[in-house]
């Protein structure tokens, strides 16, 4: 199959220390049978035999090195089974490491759909309960396979060497047990596919519940989102317990196979003894070694569950290894060249899911400009923004960043050229220090100040531990307007060519609003500037202003040429700043 196949690939560098845990399984095993060989050499010589007790008196330092050798076969055996274990866990450990770390490559490679198409709770699911069921498959799973299957071949080879009539008479259940479970496997497969995509929607409404925490509290909604989190844990266990039922349905009828071999064994081994085709010795071995082949059947349907659960949850982490994203980052760029902050739209238009969001676009920006983006919600101006750093492909036409097209660029290269900041403020857990610094990880604590400063973050140094403070996950203990301004900074901090601000001061008062604006106008590097605003105060000494709606340029041109065509940007305006907006304007 092709799941066992991608594990094998990524056992690379394993394989050696693999295949001799493989190995040392299959010998340990066979010091299952010197047990009862030895047993049989007893029983044979000092109880079965007409000589017995004269053999105890004559051949008494043979009985003691018998049965030491029985002790010395125990302990070298245990320690053994230590050692192979070990191997097992080290083998399973650092796949399970190499596997995860890939794994997060793979997904900080996708491209912003593929992040829309799939929520967090399936990503972190195959971050962590998917994987780990790969480390129980290789140090449990395939372990069990290897012991239970050598186990039961060097049995029956021993069985056959001794009586084939008694091994056959023992082997008569096989073929049940195969026709049982080929019914288990086919009933089960698809029950754990369904139980893994309910498990990836509980952690999926988890996860979300978390992060939205404060507006849950906000409207007291507590009591709802218990009874929503209890109807899909709910439906989880249901599927969960379906799932099992299964196996308990059929978990019946291999025991009885199992069992039937104990009554084969006392019948047929019965009129075997006293027919005299075997020996007592011998049928003392066929008691002592039969427990190998009933414990294989019972263990067979119990790997049989374990492995629907391992294809799974394998198929789903193998999707992400191969799923190829649209737009491809290969990091292949060793350097980072500054770019022209010229940019030009060429008939673009963008669809999402068959609904077109831009239409028809045609833009030209200079390098060094300040252009404000107004329109009403939904009429595409994140959508542009996106297309510049070329997190979407646009369905027509071309965006152009210094004078190429962004599709002739690396990522990398066109990315470290653009400090953004978007709608949705994220911050990581870690210092003010280290979240305005993150674009540039060697970068000077004076200039981490400076451009915190610039960003009207003053707040920062009336902290306790100022630039040293830990922000909470997702910026949790600051103030919108105090994580707006920190996302400012690092998005300035990268000195980019181009900086686009998305809504950046909506959360600020007035006043620092105004400060912010004239900083951005003192900046010590060249800049293109694209703000998104709500407000026209952030417009009126833009260079350009670009009014958006419904996907289209609308309006194009300064705060006075604006103000005079009386369109959409005269109506904001006016609504913003009251009667005496003429005269303002």
């Amino acid at each position: 199959m092709f799941q066992i196949k991608w594990l094998w690939q990524n056992l690379k560098g394993y394989r050696p220390l693999y295949a001799a845990a493989l190995l040392l399984s299959i010998i340990i095993q066979s010091f299952f049978l010197i047990g009862p060989m030895i047993v049989q050499q007893i029983v044979d010589i000092f109880i079965s035999s007409p000589d017995a007790l004269q053999n105890i008196n004559t051949q008494r330092d043979l009985l003691i090195w018998l049965c030491a050798l029985l002790i010395i076969f125990v302990f070298v055996r245990t320690v053994l089974q230590f050692i192979c274990k070990m191997m097992y866990e080290t083998v399973s450990q650092g796949v399970l490491q190499d596997v995860r770390n890939k794994l997060f490559e793979k997904l900080q490679n996708q491209d912003m759909h593929y992040f829309d198409t799939h929520t967090k709770g399936d990503l972190v699911t195959r971050l962590t309960g998917d994987l780990e069921l790969i480390r129980h498959s290789l140090a449990w799973i395939v372990m069990t396979v290897v012991e239970s299957g050598s186990l039961f071949i060097f049995t029956i080879v021993y069985f056959f060497s001794i009586d084939w009539l008694f091994t056959v008479c023992l082997l008569a259940v096989t073929p049940l047990l195969f026709i049982v479970t080929r019914m288990f496997s086919k009933r089960s497969g698809p029950r754990y596919v369904q139980l893994r995509e309910k498990l990836s929607r509980l952690n999926s409404r988890a996860q979300e519940n978390i992060a939205a925490n404060r507006v849950v509290k906000a409207f007291a909604r507590e009591e709802y989102e218990k009874e929503e989190f209890d109807k899909y844990n709910r439906e989880y266990c249901e599927y969960n317990q379906e799932a099992a039922m299964v196996w308990l349905r059929f978990q019946p009828y291999v025991e009885i196979l199992a069992q039937s071999l104990w009554v084969i064994q006392m019948l047929v081994g019965g009129i075997f003894v006293i027919n005299g085709r075997i020996t007592l010795a011998e049928y003392t071995v066929f008691s002592g070694l039969l427990w190998t082949i009933s414990n294989t059947i019972r263990n067979l349907g119990m790997l049989i569950n374990d492995m629907q659960r391992f294809f799974a949850s394998v198929s789903k982490i193998i999707e992400v290894f191969y799923a190829r994203p649209s737009i491809v980052n290969e990091h292949n760029s060793a350097e980072r060249p500054r770019l022209s902050g010229d940019i030009r739209f060429e008939h673009v238009s963008m669809s999402f899911d068959g609904k077109q969001v831009l239409k028809d676009i045609d833009l030209d920006i200079k390098n060094g400009e300040t252009v404000v983006i107004m329109g009403a919600t939904g009429s595409g101006k994140t959508t542009m923004m996106n297309l510049i750093a070329r997190f979407y492909d646009p369905t027509e036409g071309k965006v152009y960043v210094g004078g190429k097209d962004v599709r002739e660029y690396e990522p990398d290269v066109l990315r470290s050229n653009i400090g953004m900041t978007t709608q949705e403020v994220l911050l990581f857990s870690d210092t003010i220090d280290g979240n305005v610094a993150y674009g540039r990880s060697d970068m000077p604590f004076e200039e981490v100040k400076q451009y915190a400063h610039l960003a009207s973050a003053h707040f920062v140094e009336t902290m306790p531990d100022q630039y040293e403070t830990i922000i909470g996950e997702r910026g949790v203990g600051l103030s919108g307007g105090q994580k707006q301004r920190i996302a400012l900074a690092r998005a300035m901090a990268i000195r980019p060519p181009i900086l686009i601000l998305d809504d950046t001061t909506s959360a600020v008062d007035m006043e620092t609003e105004i400060e912010i604006q004239d900083n951005l106008t003192k900046l010590d590097f060249e800049c293109t500037k694209l703000i998104i605003a709500q407000r026209t105060s952030s417009a009126r000494y833009a260079d350009r202003i670009l009014i958006v709606d419904d996907g289209r340029i609308i309006e194009n041109g300064t705060h006075e040429e604006l103000m005079k065509q009386k369109g959409y940007y005269y109506e904001i305006f006016t609504l913003q700043n009251g009667e005496n907006s003429e005269a303002v304007g």
